[in-house]
């Protein structure tokens, strides 16, 4: 039986000429876990906040949706705040108190249950979700993925019949982003909950889903089960470039039948290939430049005199032309660091040199000037205009330059844009300043595959014309691809850095596909790229 139903969908954001949303119709039965994706832009998030009616954009809507056979707009708030649960992509966006107890209890609140109902909810949900340990704790004091976690158990106590999530896992690291999406599974398996999730991080969430629906600019292109939705976009390159590697890996070596998703299957598939004749791919040994662009020297920094410290005695140098990726767990300090580094922070103890300078040498905006520029965690902080266009001629962009299709957001408001798109908006504002050292904080975040590939392409290029590049990352698999040298940063230090082939190869956890597949049967073996010469090699 069916919980949702979507009629004849359209949605136009003001001053737009396209729509966002174009003659969507589609149905999710009671009990499924839909997951939805598409490049950046592609509508998803729209579409998911019109099935909110608190969240739904201004704009020109048309057509008619139905929960249980009710029209959404005839709810009540009372209603539509109990019975549609929503998740957003930044938690920060969505916790309101300051206490982790009191943000569980702040919906049930607001309905007004009971203290009775109340306290046995809370209680549940904490104990469900292992929130014990930190449940007095405040609510700042959390890490990412504490905070997404305590945002999904805040809407479970409200006992939702749809739940929704747009990208809930985009700013966790790789361990974090797969508890939770466990955690989505759990509930609708423990549950029987209905839940609709769209991703960018696909590669495990579309194994644990019943269908997938792919969006294509504003339209469902299919809804089936996911390895015949992967199958049905073979020949679309953008979107195949998102599927999990196991299917990717599969249909580059002209695979027949079914689609594998898992890694465990994408073992089977190499060791089709285990013949023993190439292991390995020859490696270069890497050399960098001589020249440091950023040195950091037992570098201490805590964020109020009394408390902890956050870095503890970091070293480490990035050199001139130079890509250089830093991995590590959420709240390890990789966002404090990379802040110093663009003196946005003040350390109080040891150096940072940037272009063999002291940061207290530049004087002035001297550090900003052709120098160093930042990219953001928040890029809404970047954005100072009504429209992309203005924003765009503020920075003396050309168009032609851009590493994405700009024209249908220009007349938008920076803030309407997907969070891909402010993403690519906002790194072309940074990129326009014309920087020698360029520090990106989750570059990658809410980013499409193809969008991905684009933003490597851009990086690589800018490294060939003297930039050095140092990006604090979640996503692996860029950084396999694209990085000369990825660190662990782990407990406020950097503990170890490597080349990528050798850093992923040696991880378990924080590692890619590619790599945890050809264990044991290839050796180094880290992009998809990789895997692909090694088994034709073994033909």
């Amino acid at each position: 039986m069916e919980i949702l139903t979507v009629k004849n969908l359209n949605f136009m954001y003001p001053l737009c000429q396209e729509k966002a949303v174009s003659d969507i119709s589609f149905s999710v039965r009671k009990g499924e876990l839909l997951v939805l994706c598409g490049a950046t832009g592609s509508g998803k998030s729209t579409l998911l906040q019109m099935l909110k009616p608190e969240l739904t954009p201004t704009g020109q809507k048309s057509g008619e949706i139905f929960l249980e056979q009710k029209n959404l707009e005839s709810l009540t708030e009372t209603e539509s705040a109990s019975v549609i649960g929503y998740v957003m992509q930044k938690p920060e966006q969505q916790i309101v108190t300051d206490k982790v107890w009191h943000e569980l209890a702040f919906g049930l609140e607001n309905l007004h249950f009971s203290q009775n109902v109340i306290a046995r909810r809370v209680a549940e949900m904490a104990s469900y979700f292992g929130i014990g340990a930190w449940y007095d704790r405040t609510t700042a004091e959390l890490s990412g993925g504490q905070k997404q976690l305590l945002n999904l158990a805040s809407v479970m106590t409200m006992h939702p019949k749809l739940l929704i999530l747009d990208e809930p896992t985009a700013q966790l690291d790789p361990i974090a982003a797969s508890e939770f999406l466990s955690v989505i599974k759990k509930l609708n398996q423990d549950l029987g909950l209905t839940v609709i999730l769209t991703e960018h991080r696909l590669e495990e969430a579309i194994p644990l889903c019943d269908r997938l629906m792919i969006m294509q600019n504003g339209r469902i292109l299919t809804a089936e089960p996911p390895r015949q939705a992967i199958f049905s976009v073979r020949n679309h390159p953008d979107l195949l470039y998102a599927m999990p590697t196991a299917s990717r890996l599969f249909l580059e070596l002209n695979g027949r039948g079914d689609s594998p998703l898992t890694v465990r299957e994408g073992r089977e598939l190499i060791q089709k290939y285990d013949k023993n004749q190439v292991k390995a791919l020859p490696e270069m040994p890497y050399q960098h430049s001589g020249t440091p662009a950023l040195v950091f020297q037992d570098v201490y920094f805590r964020y109020e005199r009394h408390s902890p410290d956050i870095l503890q005695g970091v070293n480490f140098t990035v050199y001139e032309q130079e890509i250089f990726c830093i991995l590590g767990e959420n709240g390890s300090g990789k966002s404090t660091c990379l802040k110093t580094a663009a003196n946005l922070l003040k350390i109080y103890s040891g150096d940072i040199k940037v272009f063999g300078k002291k940061l207290k040498a530049y004087r002035g905006n001297a550090l900003y000037q052709n120098c160093l520029a930042m990219l953001p965690q928040d890029v809404q902080t970047v954005f100072l205009k009504n429209t992309v266009r203005e924003e765009l001629q503020e920075a003396g962009t050309e168009l032609a330059l851009l590493p994405f299709d700009a024209e249908k957001l220009l007349d938008r408001h920076p803030y309407d844009l997907s969070g891909g798109e402010q993403q690519l908006v906002a790194l072309t504002k940074i990129l326009a300043t014309e920087p020698k050292l360029l520090l990106l904080d989750e570059p990658t975040k809410g980013i499409d595959a193809a969008a991905k590939q684009k933003i490597i392409q851009v990086l690589q290029n800018l490294k060939k014309n003297g930039m050095t590049v140092v990006a604090v990352t979640h996503d692996v698999e860029f950084a396999a691809e694209c990085a000369d040298r990825c660190a662990m940063f782990f407990h406020g230090r950097m503990i170890a850095e490597d080349t990528p082939r050798r850093f992923f190869s040696e991880n378990s956890f924080y590692t890619t596909a590619i790599s945890r597949m050809t264990r044991n049967y290839f050796q180094n073996a880290v992009t998809i790229q990789d895997a692909v010469k090694l088994c034709k090699a073994n033909q």
